[in-house]
Parts: structure tokens; sequence; C-alpha cells
């Protein structure tokens, strides 16, 4: 009974992969689409559940996100993650800040219950904008955080309590999200940074990101200048990542880099991916869609590691013309389409 069901689901999918030959669909498709989302979900969650990857069904959705085509860039060749990866088999919808300020981003600008609400409306947004990929929910809580004074160890940075980080992964327990902890080190480093948070870092739902605008190698004060990550950088916390999942045997961890300039990632060919870790070079740019894209195809799609995403400013994006949000639809025409989406 369990072969004939599985066999069953995967029929399902191979019809439905073979209809998305094209990146936009009707909303006639969109309705038939929905009517398999959940077996779609189900499908998923059985195979990163069990005890072997389903590299057919990895392929076919990898393919998905460049529009089923081979671009020479997209999508990108890498060894399969272990099982119960995250990517590509869902899209990941998250809400970025720090409960402390009020100007850093979305979680510390509302309520919690609010804020919970309002991520729940973005994600049925792209629940049905994408119908292929199921949502998974998620929080970044920026747990280091750069800043203008240098503190008494003159990193300028602070590192938030970690009833903070109780705070956020109570908020995720309440919605089923993941949690991502991103990291600003400031005049510090990974290697001193990540350490501390090792007893987040080891557990199933708790993953990072590292954001090279505040990694300030020059010297110069945080938010004077751009700062920067080379690909030593970024292997260094993949690494760290990786050892952590054979340590704690634990489904592939995800590390999202920040990023909007060129010189904020360089010698980005030389960066490795590795089946404990799954990379995500995000865009990290604000302002009207123009732009937003320009930068993406530049340094995030011109650029190719391993998964992409895109972030949104809700104030940010608005000030110029046309003075909106690019929409779930607009975003997933992008090439490759963006599997992490984050919203500020």
């Amino acid at each position: 009974m369990y072969l004939r069901k599985l066999f069953l689901t995967l029929s399902i999918l191979i019809f439905l992969f073979s209809q998305c030959g094209e990146t936009q669909v009707s909303y006639q498709q969109k309705i038939n689409l929905v009517t398999v989302k959940d077996t779609i979900s189900s499908t998923s969650n059985l195979l990163n559940d069990s005890l072997v990857l389903d590299t057919a069904l990895y392929n076919k959705l990898v393919l998905y996100l460049a529009h089923n085509k081979q671009t020479g860039k997209w999508p990108v060749k890498t060894k399969y993650p272990l099982t119960g990866a995250i990517l590509p088999f869902k899209r990941i919808i998250t809400y970025y800040g720090n409960f402390y300020s009020t100007h850093m981003g979305i979680l510390g600008e509302l309520s919690p219950d609010v804020m919970l609400d309002q991520l729940n409306t973005e994600v049925k947004k792209w629940t049905f904008a994408d119908t292929v990929l199921p949502v998974q929910p998620a929080l970044e809580y920026i747990a280091v955080t750069a800043q203008r004074n240098p503190g008494k160890d003159d990193m300028y940075r602070l590192r938030m309590p970690f009833n903070q980080i109780e705070k956020a992964l109570e908020l995720c327990r309440k919605i089923n999200a993941i949690l991502i902890l991103d990291v600003q080190v400031g005049h510090c480093s990974l290697s001193q940074e990540l350490p501390a948070l090792l007893p987040y870092l080891k557990m199933e739902n708790v993953h990072l990101a590292i954001d090279p605008e505040y990694s300030m190698k020059s010297g110069a004060v945080p938010c004077s200048e751009i700062g920067t990550f080379d690909a030593d950088d970024i292997n260094y916390a993949s690494d760290y990542l990786a050892q952590i999942v054979r340590d704690y045997n634990l489904p592939p961890k995800i590390l999202v880099v920040h990023r909007f300039t060129k010189a904020m990632v360089t010698n980005y060919k030389n960066i490795t991916t590795k089946p404990e870790v799954q990379i995500i070079i995000n865009m990290d740019g604000f302002g009207f869609p123009a732009k937003k894209i320009d930068t993406y195809k530049s340094w995030i799609a011109g650029e190719p590691v391993q998964f992409t995403g895109f972030k949104l400013f809700y104030q940010n994006d608005i000030k110029s013309p046309p003075h909106r949000l690019m929409t779930p639809d607009e975003i997933i025409r992008l090439n490759p389409s963006p599997i992490y989406i984050q919203y500020q």
C-alpha cells in the first residue's frame, strides 16, 4: 500500500512538472495546480523524512526554479544534500529584524501577534502565486548587531541576550517556522561569533545568516561604508555548520549570505558547497523594482553559487515611483526564481 501511494504521488508530480515549462501560468492552470498542492507538500515531507533523498524530484525542482531551462549558469550543479533538506522542496518566506529596534525590520515594528498574522498573510500570497512549492515560514532574528560605538571590547557589535533568541524560538513554534540567526560581525569575526551561538545552531530548526555589509575589514565604523566577506569567510561559516550537522546528526543547515554590491562578496567562485549546508545568496538591496531587478541580475543571478533569495522592504522600497512592493508573481518570474523571500 505504501509503495502504491508513493507511486501515485510521484506520477502526479511528473505530470505537474510536465505542465510547468512556462514561467507564467494562467489563472485556470493555477486553480488546477491548487488541487494537487497538498499532495506535493505531503510528498516533499515524506521524501525528506525518508532514509533516501529523492534525487529525481530534487533535479526537477532546481530545474523548475530555472524555468525548466539550462542556461549554463542555472541551475547550479552541486552535490545532493543530505536527507531532510528544506531546499528546493519548499520556498522560505521570512520576516527580519530585532525585537529591541523598530528601525531594523518588521520583527521590532509590530507586536508579536500582529507580526505573525501579517507573516501568515504573506505566506498565503506566495502559496497562491506558486502552487508547486510549499511555503516554509521563518523568522530571521538579528542575534549579533553591528554598532556605531565600539563597546567595551572595541568590536563595534552587540550580542543579543539568549532570552531574546528564546523569544524568537517561541514565536517560531506558534507557526511551525524555522529560525535564522543573523550575524553582523562589525570589527569581530565569524570565528569568534559563531561558537557563541552553538547552543542554538545545534537545534534542528535553527539556521544561520551572515551579513557582509557589516563586516568592517577596513576598520571603518559600521554604516559609514559597506563591508565585505571573502569566499574564505563564507566557507568558514559553511564548514562550521557542516561540522554541527555531522556532530549532532542533523539535516542540512541553511546559510544565507546577504549581498547587494559586487565588493560585498569577493572571489565567489571559490565558495564551496557541500551536502550538509545549503547556501542562499540573498539580494539585499532596496529601491524601485527596476533597480532591484538589476541588482539581482548582476550580483545574485550573475554570480551563481547555489540558491538565490530576494529581499523586500516595506518602507524603503516604496519611497520612489512606482511606490509599491514587487509582487510574488514578479519575483517568481526572475531567473532563477528566488527560493528565499525576506521581508524587512
